[in-house]
This record gives structure tokens, sequence and C-alpha cells, in this order.
């Protein structure tokens, strides 16, 4: 048995728990990162992210890699284009440089939090099996080789389904009613024309009741698109996504009558389209402190897709490592000032997502601006998934 009684111990190598270890290297406290994947290529890692410059981009600058985050922005992606179902266009904005959400690659970004940390920090290929208290602040982190960790301070920072959440709260995520599948198109803009010059430079949305398409242009012509379908469980069940052409069909049946530059991110889709059910804690999800452990990122607060999920996790792991460097040697004292101050900005983002930040209230409020003349390049709020 390997005790850790002095560093953090941070179970999850995402980018909630890369910033968390690097922030802390940087306020000279010790930490350990242990990750169930075997490398850092051993799985990909999604898409684009929109980095927000009052959330994602505050730990990037906690971190001091803002030179090296800027190195991957993909410049003209914050262009926006909303569409009817038919293709008419609601809404667009170009890119000019000042919307505060610069696009990146979600494994790029995560490469810089890994290269910025010291050699051994992550310990790939420890997939955690089981956590127990032991009493006194301490916690056994057991993985699937049968090794064991003990440490003073735990982290979860193991996303949606994580091992660490269950010594805080008897929480677990709930299915949200809706799933996406997710779809590519290579070298869209010689291949795919129609649909390229339809998602624009950017992000393009379009959709109606239960149903919605999303796309992100990424780097090559690449269309990267989200179908989201408002269904139970069940009706995702019956279809075989093994079977990528009749999965294609089905999926493809619910958006027969889009307008074919928009269907096409579908019908014309290289590869399997991948099912990903989309899941949430509650929203009011809290725990009472218990001595030695915390949650940051999803871990602590999935929330359905809204475009915060990284930034938030991001600004937890650096928020936690400053409250640590805040009260050295009052480990408690940190933990407390952190999860107080995450609970709230939490609930201010989830709230104002509640309060008529919905898609349908954007659609809404486009379809307004529209039947009143204003112009389709007018500064309409936007979102994101």
């Amino acid at each position: 048995m390997t005790t850790d009684s002095t560093h953090v111990t941070i179970i999850g190598a995402g980018l909630g728990g890369l910033t968390l270890a690097r922030v802390l290297h940087l306020n000279g406290i010790p930490a350990t990162v242990y990750e169930g994947e075997p490398s850092p290529a051993a799985r990909a890692q999604g898409g684009l992210l929109d980095i927000h410059d009052y959330n994602g981009q505050l730990a990037v600058e906690a971190a001091d890699l803002m030179d090296e985050f800027r190195a991957l922005v993909l410049e003209g992606h914050e262009a926006m284009r909303v569409l009817e179902p038919d293709g008419t266009v609601l809404f667009e904005k170009d890119d000019d440089g000042t919307g505060g959400r610069p696009e990146v690659y979600r494994g790029e970004l995560r490469q810089i939090l890994l290269d910025s940390l010291p050699a051994g920090t992550v310990r790939w290929g420890h997939k955690v099996s089981g956590v127990r208290a032991l009493g006194e602040s301490r916690h056994e982190v057991t993985f699937a080789d049968g090794s064991t960790v003990v440490t003073g301070l735990l982290v979860g920072a193991d996303g949606a389904w994580s091992r660490v959440r269950p010594l805080l709260s008897s929480a677990t995520p709930a299915y949200t009613g809706k799933s996406v599948v997710e779809t590519y198109l290579y070298e869209a803009d010689t291949r795919h024309p129609a649909t390229a010059k339809a998602v624009g430079g950017g992000m393009m949305i379009s959709l109606k009741p239960g149903r919605e398409l999303f796309a992100h242009r990424e780097r090559a012509g690449t269309l990267h698109a989200y179908v989201g379908l408002e269904e139970p469980r069940e009706w995702f069940d019956a279809i075989d996504f093994t079977d990528a052409a009749a999965a294609t069909e089905r999926i493809a049946r619910e958006f027969r009558a889009w307008a074919p530059e928009l269907s096409a991110l579908i019908t014309e889709a290289e590869g399997a389209p991948t099912l990903r059910p989309l899941y949430a804690l509650p929203t009011e999800h809290r725990w009472e402190r218990v001595p030695g452990v915390t949650l940051l990122g999803d871990a602590a607060h999935l929330a359905p897709p809204n475009g915060e999920g990284a930034n938030l996790a991001m600004l937890d792991g650096a928020e936690l490592a400053r409250a640590l460097a805040a009260h050295p040697g009052d480990v408690e004292a940190a933990l407390s000032a952190y999860e107080q101050a995450m609970f709230v900005r939490t609930a201010e983002t989830h709230g104002a997502d509640e309060d008529g930040h919905s898609l349908e209230d954007l659609m809404a409020e486009l379809h307004r601006a529209r039947a009143e003349g204003t112009p389709n390049n007018a500064g309409v709020r936007s979102t994101h998934t």
C-alpha cells in the first residue's frame, strides 16, 4: 500500500483535473493525477470547445498558459448561423474577434495542460475500482490492478459516473430525455459544398420542437454535427447502431422534411453515427462538507450540454487550487471556501439557462426580430451547445 497523505490525489485527467494539477504546481503544492485510460492517445478527445472569457479563460490565465492557448484558437470559428429547417437564414454573425468565446480543439487544450505538468504527475492505466473512507480525513482508492493509495485529500475529477462522488452524495445522473447522434462530413467544401455553405465558417444551429441539428466547421473542411432528438432511451435502444447504414437511415427519417443541405449532415455522413445519451445531475446538487474529499466538473454538477461544462470544470480546478494555496495547513477551510463558491457559481450558470436562455427561446427571439424587420445580423443573443 502506498500512503499519500501530503499530495493532492486527483482522480481523472480531464480538463478540470489537469487544470487543478497545473495551478497546484504553480503554487508549489504537489499532486498526483490517476487516470484509467492507458495513455493520452487512448481515446479521441472530441471536437471543438468555445472557451469563455468569463470562466474558462480565467482558468487558463490562472494556469499561466494564455500564450499556448491563443496559439490553439481557430480564427474565424466564432461565426454563427441559425437556420430554419427549410434552410432560411434567421440569424448570422461573423467572427470579428470580439466575441470572447474562441474555439479550440479539446484534445489540443488537454495536451497543453499535460505538457505543463512535471513528468510523472499523471499515472496512466489506473482505473478506479473502489473508494472508501478510513477516518481522520483519509481515504483509500483501489485500482483495477489491485494497487491502492491512501490520501489525506482526494478530488473527484472523474466525470459523470464518478467513483468518488458516493463519498459525498447519493445523487446519480438521470437521463434528460434527449440524446445526440454524432456525425462527420470530411472535405465538405469540395465534396458537400451546399452543406458547407449552409454551415458557414463556424457553428450552425437549426431546430424545431424535439429535433435539433448543430454543426461545427473544423479544420480541413470537416463538418462535425450533433443531431439532437428528444426521445426515451427505449426509442434509441430499438436502433442497431452497429449497423451504420440502418442507423443512419432511421435517424435521417426524422429529418426528411428538412432542407437537403441540412439533412445531408446525416445522410452523407462518413463512418458510423455515434449515439450519445445525455444525462444530468439534479440542478441543485449539493452535499455537506466531508473531511478530506471534494469534487469538480461533471462529477459535481453534470448538466445537459450548454457550452459551459468544460469551462466550469477548468474554473473549478483553478479555484480549488487557489483555495488550497490561500489556506496553507487548513485543508478543510480551503475545501469549504471552494465548495460554497462553486455551488453559487454553478447555480448562477444553470439558473441562467432556466431563466430564458433555452434554444427554443432563442428561436422565438429570432422570429420576433425577423417579423419586426430587424436585420438577421443584428445583435441577437447567441447560444451554444
